[in-house]
């Protein structure tokens, strides 16, 4: 019997084959600055402005997405095959799939969002002297023609000082040309992806979980893919830092990892989740609470000297924290519990003409759900008990999704390396891998929304497609279904639910 191909030809190839769908795809329902020169070729063109065009665009990223997933899950359940755990693969051939499955992605136009023109924009007015934290980028001519949403177009940025200075860097550099920009903004969320691939294989290991599965899990996952390398978002060089400051408290160079996350907290204010549990680190796993107080003190003090520096360096920012708690708050999104319940009642409660619209309980459904993500952090740094702190703070970003007023899809990628960090038992991997591929068709049908000259029949076909094609990837392979329904062939990454929270090696 002929021996099995190299490890990378048989989980790397088929990845590249769907990104590379993906790729060509993109040309023409992925996001493209009007002053692009790219829409003016003839491929492009074709794929863009006619209907066979778009819908060949379409149904490529659609395919190449469910080959993306199948190869996913594939790896998946040859890592978890119990049979198979004598040749396990070593976490540098686990990178190089990862970056075998990026590299079509590294050129193509983004989808799924088109934040990344905003990065761009927003640099543009840090550039002309205003500061992006309080003002719109309504201020600088051609902001429509970069590319920017107008949905953004009088909001301040969210972001921290930090990445205001990576925004005025490359949009200085690359303009005119925004989708230079947005290559090289890209570049930076890569930097992100592989501080994960970094971070989360050795924060794994110290809570005694595989570290391939591990790496499997939180980075090489689709989403990660999709969003991070694809979309370009920042949310990636933000996690990446705070994974890492995580790991460097947790290899006892704490105040190395209270930098680490002061600086993710100044590119994007949610990293601050991490910092108490950096803390925790700090305090070692017998601390008293003597201990713990003082380590949160030279947190706080950590993080105020960092972002003391990058202030006086970038000299804007101030508003970044109002910013942050505003903005992102006017978007309505469904998959916010708090949001989809708020306007639900909101339509009940006007229908039966308690309230003239559904604002009001839209606002008290979203304060409740902001409280109780406020006492699930507390609980969660106050009382950690035999839990790891990554552990919590695993989990308290998953509050603050969950719980927060605003859910986008890389909002849950906040949390997940850090749960593929700490372990999922059978039930936890089996969710892992059904929200993956319920985010995968939610991509799928996002990219309809990229182009406007389809018909809402081709939309409709768009959905019932999508939604076939995962079920087929699935369920078709009993390899596949494993990791789906269940098998006693198939390893947790963790022996049970309660594994990590002893095995973590705390700094004395």
């Amino acid at each position: 019997m002929s021996a099995p191909p190299p490890f990378a030809v048989r989980h790397g190839l088929p990845g590249l084959v769907g990104t590379t769908l993906m790729a060509v795809g993109a040309l023409g329902i992925g996001w493209l600055p009007l002053t692009s020169d790219l829409s003016d070729g003839p491929i492009v063109g074709v794929l863009r402005t006619t209907v066979g065009g778009s819908l060949t665009a379409r149904a490529m990223v659609i395919i190449g997405l469910a080959v993306l997933l199948q190869a996913w899950l594939l790896l998946g359940a040859e890592l978890h095959d119990r049979q198979l755990e004598h040749d396990q693969p070593r976490l540098r051939e686990m990178a190089g799939v990862l970056a075998l499955w990026s590299f079509p992605l590294l050129l193509a136009p983004p989808m799924f969002s088109r934040d990344v023109y905003s990065y761009y924009a927003q640099g543009r007015v840090y550039a002309a002297g205003y500061d992006p934290t309080t003002t719109g980028i309504d201020v600088i001519p051609g902001w429509f023609d970069d590319g920017a949403d107008p949905m953004w177009v009088e909001s301040p940025t969210p972001y921290g000082p930090a990445f205001l200075l990576v925004e005025r860097t490359i949009s200085t550099f690359a303009h005119p040309n925004a989708y230079l920009g947005m290559l090289l903004f890209r570049l930076v969320a890569v930097a992100g992806v592989v501080l994960l691939a970094w971070s989360v294989p050795r924060l794994a290991a110290m809570h005694g979980v595989d570290a391939d599965r591990a790496l499997w899990a939180g980075v090489l996952n689709p989403m990660i893919v999709m969003h991070f390398v694809c979309g370009a978002h920042n949310d990636a060089l933000t996690v990446g830092l705070a994974a890492t400051g995580l790991l460097l408290a947790a290899q006892r160079r704490c105040l190395w990892g209270a930098v680490a996350v002061s600086l993710a907290v100044a590119i994007k204010p949610v990293a601050i989740i991490a910092l108490p549990f950096v803390g925790l680190l700090w305090a070692g796993r017998d601390g008293r609470w003597s201990d713990r107080i003082r380590s949160w003190a030279l947190s706080i003090v950590v993080l105020g000297a960092t972002l003391a520096s990058v202030f006086l360096v970038a000299g804007a920012g101030r508003g970044f924290v109002t910013a942050a708690f505003g903005t992102p708050s006017g978007v309505l999104t469904w998959l916010s519990p708090s949001t989809a319940i708020g306007k639900l009642t909101g339509m009940g409660t006007t229908a039966l003409g308690w309230t003239i619209d559904w604002e009001l309980p839209l606002q008290v459904t979203r304060t409740i759900g902001l409280a109780a993500a406020v006492v699930v952090v507390g609980y969660l740094v106050l009382r950690p008990g035999g839990r790891s702190p990554v552990r919590g703070a695993a989990i308290a970003f998953g509050a603050v999704v969950l719980l927060g007023p605003v859910v986008q899809p890389w909002y849950l990628l906040w949390a997940l390396p850090l749960f593929a960090a700490t372990g999922l038992s059978r039930v936890w991997l089996r969710v892992l891998v059904v929200v993956t591929a319920g985010f995968t068709v939610h991509g799928m049908i996002e990219t309809s929304t990229n182009a406007d000259n389809i018909t809402d029949i081709a939309d409709v076909v768009v959905y019932v497609l999508a939604f076939a094609v995962v079920a087929v990837v699935l369920l078709a392979s009993p390899r596949e279904r494993t990791l789906v329904l269940g098998d006693d062939g198939i390893t947790p990454m963790s022996d049970d639910d309660r594994r990590h929270r002893a095995d973590m090696t705390w700094p004395a």
